[in-house]
């Protein structure tokens, strides 16, 4: 049987790198009784970060799911990760929850990764509950970090505790709500029944009081009822202002805070509390409204399911993560692709408990669980009993802008490379894979130099395919500045059949983006109309390879105008070479340039780093066009940077902003290269000629 919608939390875990996320999930599911010790971040024991690469780093790289009961209700809690580089997980799991507890460094404070996913959490109207980690570290403040929260978010984000003690002495928490202290055992490892309630501390009785008040304010703003019985100096009851927290916070006009530290997990009974009785249920936060279809979540409707997140394994093959929107997901069930339209058998249902898989005979409507081997499914499909055109609004993800050219480091090996890419894609959309046409490379691009380490990783663990990282190269091109006139004739004869040619053209520049054209101007039938394409096809073929540092040739205009042929020797390979030869003589008469991409760049960063980032850019031979706010004390600066220019550009941001900043790009349009760079590209292109051919 599945737990009614009204019984079901589903919390994701977000904030910064560095807040205590996957430490407070642990101290979760210890508290709920779902794991039986509490793992480390440092040694690499937690349940969450299982993948070698994230016991490595010490970091979450995917998002992680748990499922736990507190309290009758069953809460499905999702760990993301805090690198901006792995912001699709975070992004994903958001876009399944009904709320999301924000983590914050109580030394910190309010960071800028933490300032984005609120704003994608309030496009997406979820509850949002803050939880203050760290407290125990030296330098940290709860006050202060409860400043910073106003000033980033508003004065509705609220304390509902404060924390006894302070730094190394932290010892309890103050429930505001119902004014009692709570006080949590410093000897030994944590255990579950280290809290003990005592009588609020006289020291912080008036801090207790100040803040209790300013929680009756808010709550009591609610509703007019009881905003006049507040002022008429009426007590209200812990059910009245749960009952309002609970309304304020389900639609984000109120945020609480709460406070503790997850390794010594002091506050986490608490925080438990919080989200069951605080944040609302998939019934009480409504259903989803998706193009002209309302998902309501009740079991006596059709089946809708949204799979939010595709695992790649070698061996399982695809898993599946899914929530349930309306009606029930049942185990040896057929259903249907809205996407492909095809038909999918749902076998063995996934629940996950810590670091244990279980099984379940059905999912109901608002739960969240796993299916395994599905053929044609991914991450952003939707499971349904009809055929409905049923589409999720698309989420905004930052553009991949870290680009390096892959190589297999065996040869053979490129499909093999190219398969386990396509799989790592389908896990995370925010990789970019794709072949350079002009260079023919292997493109590999992901949102920082650490994303596209971690799928090189990945390449290896899981599918046993290494690869060589290299820097792309730019896809330079070249053109034309003056017209140009060439002769171009191919006669070879051999024993029986010769072979001959013979063209007269004439080339001109276009403008910036017009293209070629080939123009046929040959009267009284000097080259046989049937011959024309040959001359053409070996004008492009010459246009392939440059006669400034060997890239393709655009923007010209082509103009055949003469010639002569041989009724037995000429063909049209004769001609296609005759045209070849032509062009390059033409193209060196023509006063051919290098030209070079122009990116339109956008850079988000604090304001005190704007001179510094537009220094930088100007450095990089880049062209500032403006900048403009772009809210929480960020700004936007445009610029038009050459591509050559910003392949190094994403770890000199970072170091350049103490890794706040963030960019993006895309192509511009082409212009001519200085002439003291153009000799240095034409260098570098002989000598990659040389080495090739050694």
């Amino acid at each position: 049987m599945h737990k009614p919608a009204d019984r079901i939390r589903n919390v994701a875990l977000v904030g910064h790198r560095g807040s205590g996320k996957t430490s407070l999930h642990e101290a979760l599911l210890f508290q709920a009784g779902v794991i039986n010790r509490l793992g480390s971040v440092l040694e690499g024991t937690t349940v969450s970060d299982s993948d070698p690469d994230e016991k490595a780093r010490g970091m979450s790289i995917s998002a992680a799911m748990s499922s736990f009961d507190w309290q009758e209700r069953k809460v499905n809690l999702i760990d993301t990760p805090g690198d901006s580089s792995f912001i699709a997980d975070a992004l994903g799991a958001l876009r399944v929850s009904e709320s999301a507890v924000f983590v914050i460094n109580a030394v910190m404070g309010v960071e800028v990764h933490t300032t984005r996913l609120w704003q994608r959490a309030a496009e997406l109207d979820l509850a949002r509950l803050v939880f203050v980690n760290m407290l125990d570290r030296e330098r940290a403040d709860f006050f202060r970090a409860l400043d910073s929260l106003k000033s980033a978010f508003g004065q509705h984000v609220v304390a509902t505790e404060i924390p006894i003690g302070s730094e190394h002495e932290v010892s309890g928490v103050i429930d505001l709500v119902d004014m009692k202290a709570y006080e949590y055992g410093s000897d030994g490892p944590p255990t579950r029944e280290n809290c003990n309630e005592i009588p609020i501390p006289d020291s912080l009785s008036e801090q207790a009081q100040e803040y209790r008040e300013k929680l009756m304010d808010e709550v009591s703003e609610s509703s007019d009822t009881l905003m006049e019985r507040y002022l008429d100096g009426e007590e209200l009851s812990h059910k009245e202002i749960v009952a309002a927290l609970k309304e304020g916070t389900n639609h984000g006009k109120m945020f609480p805070v709460t406070c503790g530290v997850a390794t010594a997990s002091v506050g986490i009974n608490r925080l438990l509390d919080a989200i069951v009785e605080d944040l609302p249920s998939p019934v009480k936060h409504g259903g989803l409204e998706v193009g002209e279809v309302t998902l309501e979540p009740v079991e006596d409707k059709e089946l809708f399911a949204y799979v939010f997140k595709t695992r790649a394994d070698p061996f399982a093959g695809r898993i599946n993560l899914f929530r349930v929107y309306q009606g029930v997901l049942k185990h040896d069930s057929q259903v249907l692709n809205t996407r492909t339209h095809a038909k999918e058998r749902i076998g063995q249902l996934v629940t996950f408990e810590g670091t244990h898989t279980g099984h379940a005979t059905e999912f109901g409507p608002g739960d969240i669980g796993a299916v395994a081997k599905l053929k044609e499914t991914r991450a952003g499909d939707w499971l349904a009993s009809r055929d409905e055109p049923i589409q999720m609004p698309s989420i905004k993800l930052p553009a991949p802008v870290m680009a390096f050219a892959v190589e297999p480091k065996s040869k053979g090996d490129e499909d093999k490379v190219f398969t386990a890419l396509r799989r790592l894609q389908e896990e995370d959309p925010t990789i970019d894979l794709h072949r350079d046409p002009q260079t023919g490379e292997q493109i590999v691009a992901g949102l920082s130099q650490v994303h596209v380490e971690v799928i090189v990783e990945r390449m290896k663990a899981r599918f046993g395919a290494e690869v060589n990282l290299k820097p792309p190269r730019v896809p330079y091109q070249e053109t034309i500045r003056k017209p140009a006139k060439a002769h171009g004739r191919h006669k070879k004869q051999t024993g029986g059949r010769g072979q001959f040619g013979d063209c007269h053209i004439e080339i001109e520049p276009r403008e910036t983006g017009e293209g070629f054209e080939f123009i046929n101007a040959i009267k009284g039938g000097v080259i046989p109309s049937g011959f024309i394409p040959a001359v053409e096809k070996g004008v492009l073929e010459a246009m392939q390879e440059g006669v400034v540092a060997g890239y393709p040739v655009k923007d010209v205009r082509v103009r055949v105008y003469d010639g002569s042929y041989h009724s037995v020797d000429s063909s049209e390979m004769a001609f296609k070479v005759a045209g070849s030869l032509a062009m390059k003589q033409a193209l060196s008469d023509a006063g051919s340039v290098l030209l070079e991409p122009i990116m339109l760049v956008t850079v988000t960063v604090p304001e005190d780093a704007v001179g510094d980032v537009i220094g930088d850019l100007n450095s990089r031979r880049g062209r500032p066009l403006g900048m403009e706010p772009s809210g929480a004390g960020m700004t936007e600066v445009k610029a038009e940077v050459p591509m050559a220019e910003m392949l190094t550009y994403a770890p000199d941001l970072r170091s350049i902003t103490g890794g706040q900043g963030e960019f993006t790009m895309e192509f511009e349009r082409y212009e001519e290269v200085p002439g003291h760079l153009a000799s240095k590209v034409v260098e570098e292109a002989r000598s990659d000629k040389e080495a090739v051919k050694a």
